[in-house]
């Protein structure tokens, strides 16, 4: 087992079956060796990337939100627009393709946040998060299941995060990094 200068150890794989993979989902169990030395099977979740923009109107110190049902929580909450990064697509391309497609809006330009994993002990999935400046009513959104969209003020969203309407991890990273700014 590999030892760090530090002395810590990884975790060692000595393989990974699959037991269900879809596009959107894959499933597997590896095999693994603790750095304690417990040898057993592990389930691993890959799902793949996505990404999640705060569009922001500086001027008026707002944020485009959208308001939808999850089903699969059954809930209703606040997110911002994102989604999932189709194959051969950069997180750059998704993120803007995603918030046109989403809100009609065109976003002028990009900063990059984080790349986080959401959940990094049991599933792979890298979530972009950007901040979208300069954005211009471009057309209708053509992806009309996701929620209807409006300009929060700052201050709205950090009540809404506050009061637990807003469940996304994505949205909280890129709304935390609005609130610190």
């Amino acid at each position: 087992m590999e030892r760090f200068a530090d002395g810590h150890r990884r975790w060692t794989v000595h393989g990974e079956r699959t037991i269900y993979d879809h596009r959107w989902v894959r499933l597997g169990k590896a095999d693994i060796t603790t750095p304690s030395g417990a040898r057993f099977e592990h389930h691993t979740l890959h799902l793949p990337s996505a990404v999640v923009i705060a569009i922001v109107d500086q001027a008026e110190n707002k944020v485009l939100m959208g308001h939808r049902h999850r089903f699969v929580p059954d809930t209703w909450g606040w997110e911002l627009p994102g989604g999932i990064v189709d194959p051969g697509e950069q997180p750059e391309e998704a993120v803007v393709r995603e918030a046109l497609e989403e809100t009609g809006y065109r976003v002028g330009s990009l900063e990059h946040v984080v790349t986080f994993e959401p959940m990094i002990g049991m599933m792979h999935s890298p979530h972009h998060v950007y901040i979208g400046h300069d954005a211009t009513l471009a057309c209708e959104p053509t992806e009309t299941d996701e929620g209807s969209y409006e300009w929060v003020p700052l201050s709205e969203a950090r009540t809404l995060v506050n009061e637990g309407q807003v469940q996304s991890s994505g949205s909280l990273v890129a709304l935390m990094r609005l609130f610190a700014a």
